[in-house]
């Protein structure tokens, strides 16, 4: 199984960029679920957003409502992290991360709940 996370970069505040996982070697069960965390520096990593593989429910945190989007394309085994109107605080390594089967509902934002994981990819918001 690998998960290949691509689409961060430098952007400026305001600005928006689209992050991209592509898991290979995974099928998921109707329970499976892909989020996205980040870890800015000297911060333990966060749970940003998730979303249910089957029927696309989604989850995320306060601070990204109305600004990021969790999707996923089924046929490409991908999820994606639409984020704008970006700001200083969302400097982070963003990972995504996967789990074939079941996660229940409050467990979702849990770092331990997720088997595989992305290398990350760095987003950077200058003011």
């Amino acid at each position: 199984v690998q998960l290949q996370a691509s689409g961060g970069g430098l952007v400026q505040v305001g600005g928006s960029l689209r992050l991209s996982c592509a898991a290979s070697g995974l099928t998921f069960s109707s329970g499976g679920t892909m989020a996205w965390f980040r870890q800015a520096p000297g911060k333990d990593r966060e749970f940003v957003a998730a979303t249910r593989w089957s029927g696309g429910n989604t989850d995320s945190i306060e601070a990204v409502k109305g600004r990021f989007t969790i999707s996923r394309d089924k046929a490409k085994n991908t999820v994606y992290l639409q984020m704008n109107s970006l700001q200083p605080e969302d400097t982070a390594v963003y990972y995504c991360a996967a789990r074939s089967g079941l996660i229940i509902s409050s467990h979702v934002k849990r770092e331990s709940s997720y088997d595989y994981w992305g290398q990350g990819t760095q987003v950077t918001v200058s003011s």
